[in-house]
């Protein structure tokens, strides 16, 4: 039996690297041939899931990851930053798109329970997908991609509630509906609470120490997230309860970008599962019977949820250029919809019909919206005049370069020679962000004023999320060559146009970083003996 779901998977893992490398020749995400792997290897196609079960533990692995990194990016700091926008942005678009979906699927005939289903999944947007793109084109870190990403976190807390009471509605216990939920909410609250407290006076310290190695680091981050999730079913509430306060209590940590960078990956191959089990449960029968409706609303989800963005928006005073990229950047479903579905399934609220055509919405919007967000600064021209319908005036328009989230100089590496390069910038006015993998280094530059961020910048992935093109110096004082070169080559992929300085303490690597464009070396050793000399002529 073993041996058979050993085979299985390894068949399923070769078809996932086949049908991803298809998916990059199209510029298209993976999560796309994710879903299409899932329909081929279930019953419907080559039939590949034997072990059904071990098939199940892996997609609850990915959920539960999944659900951490969600709670694990609620950051408040950026919450109060596009605050206002992300919330009325987000909860206006899930009422205004909740409320057309439900008519249009009352319309093709749906129950109401069944419409309530649909409607509630195509309100949500892919975290993944948008996160994915928009960091690709190096622009998280701009006005629109902030909101986008403001109002995901508005999305993605909404989504948890619903799986809450998803959950508690569909196992019901021996009260009543509403007593059922009361419980669940105080015992989450409750359960909340204790976490919250851990978090506060033993996590950071637990991290502090654990945060020398990373692969500990990554061990931890994994664990503290299923563990949660277990306790969490231990004590009566669902498993997304538990991965997502697992998330949130590290979310206000210095290790939470790393932390990240480190598991995206391990969720996305884990959530693999969780579409392979998904397509068991597919037949193309279904998928057949639902291919119209499936069309009408992947339409409405294209053109529908981005014009309630830009209305919203511009009511808002925001100018037209970020009111439909952030518009287009929403115009898809999220793999919470398909998770949510699946959940319904399982619980016997909703039928593989339904479940195909929440998967054929997925998979037509997934794959249009990935090319509107790769083409938004071409198609904009064509759209500019039809978008200035929205926008209020010039007058009231929002001043987005007062929003820009913007450093005078990002110092990697907070040493001793760091130290003394932050102190200076922050002595001469300068706003320094602070970045180093050593917790001791970065409460000292807090001391001195400076922003930090935990963090490996050798990892391109945790490159990614710094905010280079917010900045128009970075200088990195770490005095080991990999770092510098392997900073050097994060920065040339991400395009970044700013001046930037690394140190060389040998003759070779100063070589080779003068050959670079845009790079200034540093030697700290050959200045501290200029100095020293100078001092000793009496200079």
């Amino acid at each position: 039996m073993v041996e058979g779901s050993f085979v299985s998977v390894a068949l399923i893992l070769a078809l996932a690297v086949a049908a991803g490398a298809i998916a990059k020749l199209l510029r298209q995400p993976v999560v796309v041939s994710f879903i299409i792997v899932g329909i081929l290897a279930g019953p419907t196609a080559f039939n590949l899931v034997e072990g059904a079960e071990e098939i199940r533990l892996f997609a609850k692995f990915g959920i539960a990851i999944l659900l951490f990194l969600v709670g694990l990016k609620l950051d408040f700091h950026m919450i109060r930053s596009t605050g206002k926008v992300a919330l009325v942005a987000g909860l206006s678009q899930v009422a205004f798109t909740a409320a057309v979906g439900f008519g249009i699927a009352m319309l093709f005939g749906f129950e109401a329970t069944t419409a309530f289903y649909i409607a509630v999944a195509l309100t949500f947007s892919s975290t993944i997908i948008i996160i994915k793109l928009i960091g690709d084109k190096r622009e998280l870190d701009t006005l629109y991609g902030r909101i986008a990403v403001g109002i995901l976190i508005v999305q993605d807390i909404l989504v948890v509630a619903a799986m809450v009471v998803i959950v508690t509605i569909g196992t019901p216990g021996e009260g009543s509906v509403v007593t059922d939920l009361v419980v669940t909410l105080a015992s989450s609250a409750v359960f909340l609470g204790v976490i919250a407290f851990a978090s506060k006076f033993v996590l950071e310290k637990v991290l502090d120490w654990i945060s020398k190695s990373p692969e500990l680091t990554l061990l931890f981050g994994v664990a503290w997230a299923i563990v949660l999730a277990a306790i969490s079913i231990l004590i009566g509430l669902s498993m997304e309860i538990g991965a997502f306060v697992a998330g949130v209590s590290l979310a206000s940590t210095a290790y939470r970008e790393s932390l990240g960078a480190r598991m995206v990956s391990l969720r996305d191959v884990m959530l693999l599962f969780f579409f392979i089990e998904l397509g068991a449960s597919l037949t193309f029968a279904d998928a057949l019977g639902q291919l119209w409706p499936a069309i009408v609303l992947s339409v409405f989800v294209l053109v529908g949820k981005p014009l309630i963005v830009f209305a919203i928006m511009g009511w808002m005073g925001y100018r037209s250029i970020t009111s439909f990229r952030t518009g287009v950047a929403l115009a898809q479903i999220s793999e919470f919809s398909l998770i949510l579905i699946a959940l319904g399934y399982s619980l016997g609220q909703v039928d593989s019909a339904v479940l195909s055509l929440v998967t054929l919405v997925a998979v037509f919007t997934i794959t249009v919206s990935s090319y509107l967000i790769l083409y938004t600064d071409k198609l904009f021209p064509l759209m500019q005049g039809f978008m200035h319908l929205f926008e209020r005036g010039k007058a009231s328009a929002v001043d987005e370069e007062s929003q820009s989230l913007s450093f005078d100089a990002i110092v990697i590496g907070s040493g001793r020679f760091g130290t003394e390069v932050i102190s200076g910038l922050i002595s001469s006015g300068s706003s320094v962000l602070a970045v180093d993998l050593d917790p001791d280094a970065l409460a000292r530059a807090r001391e001195l004023g400076a922003e930090t961020l935990f963090g490996d910048v050798g990892d391109p992935d945790f490159a990614k999320m710094l905010p280079i093109h917010q900045t128009g110096t970075l200088i990195c004082t770490a005095p080991d060559r990999s770092t510098n070169t392997l900073l050097l080559e994060s920065l040339k992929s991400l395009d970044y146009g700013g001046e930037l300085y690394l140190t060389a303490l040998d003759n070779q690597t100063a070589e080779m970083f003068a050959k670079e464009d845009r790079v200034t070396t540093i030697r700290p050793l050959k200045m501290a003996a200029n100095r020293i000399v100078k001092q000793l002529k009496g200079d």
